[in-house]
């Protein structure tokens, strides 16, 4: 059978029966493949991108390219995305895009059907209706889009293709999520008089997903500015024949969170010196915690020390980190708070509310503020952790059974959304 179909109702997350010694190889960036698909469907020429995720975010977006006319390829070293250009519909077709519920698919690819002259219907997953996308459907009618959601702000909606989208100067309100913001940046080369964006309502969260959008727009050729809350991006062609994708820092997470936990080393290789990935913040933060952390040419390596120590996050720019670093205080030597995270109530499911109920299910005492949790350890004992379909809450669990035995992670098939391969390679990891 296959890892989601042997393991869709449960799984009894492994219990580390000693220190750790392992070598943990991730899948591409999630972040990073999707950008670098759109700025290549976008591009003059074909571009190779090498590395990338295969994961189902990965495959909707691939798939949503193709129903804009940017047809792939897959190659012994990654994926081969053609033009948009090169292959784009009729006028008179009508197309629907599935959205599944990945939130990059949802976001980055409804300017490009503005682009083209389809009219292209958007739509997938439950839960990806209820995740916001309001304010960048309103900000993209503002620069010339022809889109009908019915005032609900959220998919389905409807993008009718003019052949084209003038841009020029909008409003932004980011502040629920930096992926409106990265949205409007990666298609603005195509658009007549590129885009200038003010950010109104409240910074976004997550400012390196907002640096990783403007390093690979360089890399890609355009030509972009910053001045505090307003970005610029002319228009004009892309290209970039070669791009490599970093292993995905945030899927690394869990792994070196388990040298804290469990004990030992966990090392992974290939972790880049210099990166805008969010998840290169682990470094810092586990130092802080009490583990030892060390960067060299071979990767990074983890080493967990004879104590967690709680701490007060702040983790408004890297909220993705929050479910297996909340998992990771309920065993620390105090309270921690974590703070900043209100938006991430806007992700594939509410992880705070789900974090405190789910965390205190198993005996942490975990409460819920405005913007975070407050985290108090406690004995904890076995039991169900509900998932939510977030892959991030099966990382959560898996964090939690190191320590606590009879932890059933509920649903971690949901965790190929970004990592297909997950339970086996933690299974892995626990066993060298």
């Amino acid at each position: 059978m296959t890892e989601a179909g042997s393991l869709q109702d449960s799984w009894i997350a492994p219990v580390a029966e000693g220190p750790l010694d392992a070598a943990v190889r991730v899948p591409g960036s999630k972040s990073i493949t999707n950008r670098a698909y759109v700025l290549a469907a976008l591009a003059s020429a074909p571009t190779r991108v090498r590395a990338p995720l295969d994961s189902r975010d990965a495959r909707l977006m691939l798939d949503a390219l193709a129903m804009l006319g940017a047809r792939s390829e897959h190659t012994a070293d990654g994926v081969l995305v053609h033009p948009a250009a090169s292959g784009q519909r009729g006028a008179d077709e009508t197309v629907t895009i599935a959205l599944g519920n990945a939130g990059t698919v949802a976001r980055f690819t409804p300017a490009l059907a503005a682009l083209g002259s389809s009219t292209v219907v958007f739509d997938g997953d439950e839960a990806i209706r209820r995740r916001p996308i309001g304010p960048l459907l309103a900000a993209l009618r503002d620069l010339g889009a022809d889109i009908d959601d019915d005032g609900r702000g959220a998919p389905p909606f409807t993008v009718r293709g003019n052949g084209g989208l003038r841009g020029g100067k909008v409003n932004l309100d980011s502040s629920a999520s930096s992926q409106f913001l990265s949205a409007l940046l990666l298609a603005a080369p195509a658009f007549d008089a590129g885009v200038t964006v003010r950010l109104i309502g409240g910074n976004p969260p997550s400012e390196p997903h907002i640096a990783m959008t403007l390093d690979m727009l360089r890399r890609f050729g355009a030509t972009v500015e910053r001045d505090g809350a307003e970005f610029h991006v002319a228009p004009g062609q892309l290209s970039c024949p070669g791009y490599v994708v970093e292993p995905d820092l945030s899927t690394a997470a869990p792994f070196v969170v388990a040298a804290a936990a469990a004990g030992g080393t966990v090392r992974i290789p290939g972790w880049p010196r210099h990166t805008t990935q969010p998840g290169d913040w682990m470094r810092s933060l586990l130092t802080e915690l009490g583990a030892t952390v060390e960067l060299d040419a071979h990767g990074l390596t983890v080493t967990g020390g004879p104590t967690i120590h709680g701490a007060n996050l702040d983790l408004h720019e890297v909220g993705e980190l929050t479910p297996v670093i909340s998992a990771l205080l309920c065993f620390a030597d105090s309270p921690s708070v974590i703070t900043g995270v209100a938006h991430l109530r806007g992700h594939e499911t509410d992880r705070l509310t789900a974090l405190a109920t789910e965390l205190s299910g198993l005996g942490a005492k975990v409460s819920e503020t405005d913007d975070g949790l407050k985290i108090t350890p406690a004995p904890m004992h076995g039991g169900v952790f509900h998932t939510y379909d977030d892959h991030r809450l099966v990382m959560a669990g898996a964090v939690l059974g190191l320590r606590v035995h009879g932890v059933a992670v509920e649903n971690p098939a949901t965790v190929g959304k970004t990592f297909p391969g997950f339970v086996s390679t933690w299974t892995t990891m626990l066993e060298a």
